[in-house]
Parts: structure tokens; C-alpha cells; sequence
């Protein structure tokens, strides 16, 4: 089998970042994938489910009510590796274009209070996994890292 294109890139040369993963057509329509890097691969401890969870309800949550990309959204979830999550949105974007509404989605997960929304039984099927303590701690980490003052290489995938 052909190896897939995120497999193709060098994880070890890879840093907290904002990265255009693939743009595939689906019709006429481009959806642009990005890699929302939260931790360098292979160099720190990877997200535990609960905050990787919480962040997948707060950043979900977010975006589908920010008005002006929520008819856009077509998926935020958490990567396999639990080192960050992918953002799928209808259009051809680059990681400058999309750096701002995901700034303003991880500044609204570092500040979070309250209830988690959809952390009930009735509304997950994992409910009981969460912490949004370290969800913020984590979110706020994404930020000093990566976006609050984003550097050329944290945007484009090393070669």
C-alpha cells in the first residue's frame, strides 16, 4: 500500500504549529484539514483522553457558534497520537487565513468555566472523562507556544 501523506512527514523535526494537513475536493467544494499541533510528537508527554476530550467539546462547541465560520466547520477532533487534533473546514485556507478563529477557539477553552457542554450522560458516550483543569492548562500552553506569536516554521510542515 501507498504510504499516506501525513505519514510522509518528519514527526521528530515537528513543533506545536497550526499546519494545512491536505485540501481534498468533495465535488466542487475544497476542504482544507489542518494539523492543530498542540505537542511536539515523540519529544513530550502526549494529551490524556480527559482533557483531549474536554478540548474536543469546548473547541467543537466553539466553533460551530462563531458566527462567522460556524456554517464552515465541518469537523474539530482529537488525532490518534493525542499530540493535538484536526480542524476541517469547507474552502481553501491557508494557516495565516485560519490562525485567528483558532486563537480565539483555545483563548475560550484556556478561560472556561462552568459546565463542560455536553458532559452528561445523556449527551456523550464518555461523559465521566473530562478535565477541564488541565484542558485549560493545555490550551493555554498552545497558545504561548504557537499562536499568540506564531513563527514561519510553526505554519508550514518542516520538509
Amino acid at each position: 500500500m501507498e504510504k499516506i501523506a501525513s505519514f510522509t512527514v518528519n514527526h521528530l523535526d515537528l513543533f506545536p504549529g497550526v499546519y494545512v494537513s491536505r485540501k481534498d475536493y468533495v465535488g466542487q467544494e475544497i476542504l482544507t484539514t489542518f494539523d492543530l499541533r498542540m505537542t511536539a510528537p515523540n519529544r513530550e508527554p502526549v494529551m490524556n483522553t480527559a482533557e483531549l476530550h474536554t478540548i474536543e467539546h469546548l473547541a467543537a462547541t466553539y466553533l460551530r457558534n462563531e458566527p462567522t465560520w460556524k456554517d464552515k466547520i465541518i469537523y474539530f477532533g482529537p488525532m490518534g497520537c493525542r499530540t493535538g487534533n484536526y480542524l476541517i473546514v469547507a474552502g481553501d485556507y491557508t494557516s495565516e487565513e485560519i490562525l485567528p478563529l483558532v486563537r480565539d477557539t483555545f483563548l475560550f477553552i484556556s478561560t472556561f468555566e462552568g459546565d463542560v457542554p455536553g458532559a452528561a450522560a445523556k449527551d456523550c458516550g464518555n461523559y465521566l472523562d473530562m478535565n477541564l483543569p488541565m484542558a485549560r492548562f493545555l490550551a493555554k500552553k498552545y497558545l504561548d507556544e504557537a499562536l499568540l506569536h506564531p513563527t514561519a516554521d510553526r505554519l508550514t510542515y518542516p520538509e
